[in-house]
């Protein structure tokens, strides 16, 4: 698998997200059928905080030097608590960015345990310099909707794309950084796995989606709703910055 290849394609589609209380990673994901708004993927413990308190959310895309302020009245977030997933809707003309998204792996599709597989963030490290990071699939956990990935995810990279290449199909979005959890049995810190939520949540918000206006009401009327119970608790990234 030539990653530079991989990595010079997928970099056009990824924007840093900033909120108050930290930043991730997030990448492009939709265009409306007549593209006049736009859908940036991430992890919802990314924008979650921002969203509930309808707190401004900065989206940079470094490739085109453009950025995109967005108040919560000028975005619609639908989020997932389930696979720690989220697509923000904004209207398209702020950010240059391509013409059309990378496909996503079909929910049909999932990949095999030793499948090896990227991911590209902004880690808190070095959170203005967009980072490669690569490792294999250990296992999926199907009634959590990711995969255990034996590779490291940084604080900052929440939100990046998961990416996978074939000869045939191309490149193919897999799934999202959500966490990373550390080998803590001995006592001291260990190397453990990454966790990537697959692409489930993405493919169901594309679905339904047909103009911002309706995602809004949408939106609105799921607040209404009871909130299902949240995952337990990971290691990995929060609101805060944490990941």
């Amino acid at each position: 698998m030539n990653w530079n290849e991989i990595v010079a394609k997928v970099t056009p589609y990824i924007v840093k997200i900033e909120t108050p209380t930290g930043h991730g990673t997030g990448f492009f994901c939709l265009y409306s059928e007549n593209k006049n708004f736009c859908g940036i993927a991430t992890a919802r413990h990314v924008v979650g905080y921002a969203d509930e308190w309808q707190q401004p959310i900065r989206l940079q895309h470094y490739p085109s030097s453009t950025t995109a302020f967005l108040k919560e009245a000028e975005r619609v977030i639908y989020p997932d608590p389930e696979t720690d997933s989220a697509i923000m809707l904004f209207r398209q003309g702020v950010l240059e960015l391509p013409e059309d998204p990378i496909p996503l792996l079909p929910i049909s599709v999932p990949l095999a345990i030793g499948a090896e597989v990227g991911w590209l963030g902004f880690p808190a490290l070095a959170e203005s310099t967009l980072c490669f990071f690569s490792g294999t699939i250990s296992a999926r956990q199907e009634n959590y909707h990711r995969y255990l990935i034996d590779g490291v995810a940084i604080n900052g990279v929440s939100g990046g794309p998961v990416v996978y290449s074939t000869a045939t199909e191309g490149v193919q979005i897999v799934g999202t950084i959500s966490a990373y959890i550390s080998n803590r049995a001995t006592g001291s810190t260990l190397p453990g796995l990454s966790i990537a939520h697959d692409v489930s949540h993405f493919h169901d918000t594309i679905s339904s989606l047909k103009s911002l206006e309706e995602a809004k009401q949408q939106k609105q009327t799921h607040n209404l709703e009871p909130e299902s119970e949240p995952p337990p608790p990971s290691t990995g990234d929060s609101d805060k910055g944490t990941s």
